[in-house]
């Protein structure tokens, strides 16, 4: 068994992890290329808003039933070894299999903000409203992408719910391509990347390319400062150059390997 695995982590994780549980990444080996709309598009148009609703509640009728695998239950059942877990995914399945104080670096899916006037529901209570106003919507076939959306081209006869304080627009309370990570949800990462190092912990990367700076960057804070840095993933990573250790595999097979399962 490797030495790394015996220590205390501080982990990290992306849309590898969730994969196991059906849900698709971005940038996987089999992951086809899309982009996503962006905040600046969303908040741009009232039918921008529109098609972006009519298939994120396709989506979440999907997604939101969507269960934990082997990688999120060893996490819980090994959470007071952990300095914490940071995750870039959006889908919850850390908490719902037990986690506690997880820092959901891009928010969560299964919450709905107003941008006009800051109240927070729970996404079930919008998918029964969507589904009053669009009755039969979510019995089409169609295809899951990664952010909780569908493949659908006619979106034109979706109605749109508004908050029900004020009657603005609600976002899903996720940081969309095009935003910026909450400043204080970055400073705490950082403060957790320290003190994994502080405490001789190994800097845990678990099913991520690191392609984007919000993950990449605690990465390059940890080697800086001496802090293993450990990377699992299946296909080559942004922070390969990074790693102490590097193993090209699935998360859950790599976790059950080395510990014996």
């Amino acid at each position: 068994m490797s030495d790394w695995f015996d220590r205390r982590w501080l982990v990290l994780t992306g849309a590898g992890v969730s994969t196991d549980s059906g849900i698709p990444d971005y940038r996987g080996p089999d992951a086809v290329p899309r982009q996503p709309m962006t905040y600046q598009e969303f908040i741009a148009s009232e039918r921008n808003r529109q098609r972006y609703w009519a298939r994120a509640h396709l989506g979440w009728s999907r997604m939101g039933t969507a269960e934990p695998n082997y990688t999120h239950h060893f996490l819980a059942e090994h959470q007071d070894r952990l300095v914490g877990l940071i995750t870039q995914n959006v889908d919850g399945l850390h908490e719902k299999a037990g986690s506690r104080e997880v820092v959901d670096l891009h928010g969560r899916l299964d919450r709905v903000v107003c941008l006009d006037c800051g109240n927070v529901v729970g996404r079930d209570e919008v998918q029964d409203r969507l589904d009053a106003l669009n009755p039969g919507w979510t019995d089409q076939d169609v295809t899951l992408n990664p952010d909780g959306d569908v493949e659908l081209d006619d979106t034109s006869g979706f109605a749109v719910a508004e908050c029900t304080q004020c009657g603005g627009r609600l976002k899903p309370d996720v940081v969309f391509f095009g935003e910026s990570v909450p400043k204080p949800k970055v400073a705490h990462c950082f403060d957790l990347v320290d003190r994994a190092g502080r405490e001789g912990a190994a800097l845990v990367v678990l099913g991520s390319s690191l392609q984007v700076m919000s993950g990449l960057r605690f990465v390059r804070r940890a080697a800086k400062d001496g802090t293993e840095v450990v990377i699992v993933n299946r296909g080559a990573t942004r922070g390969d150059d990074l790693a102490d250790v590097r193993i090209d595999d699935g998360v859950a097979e790599t976790l059950r390997r080395l510990s014996g399962e």
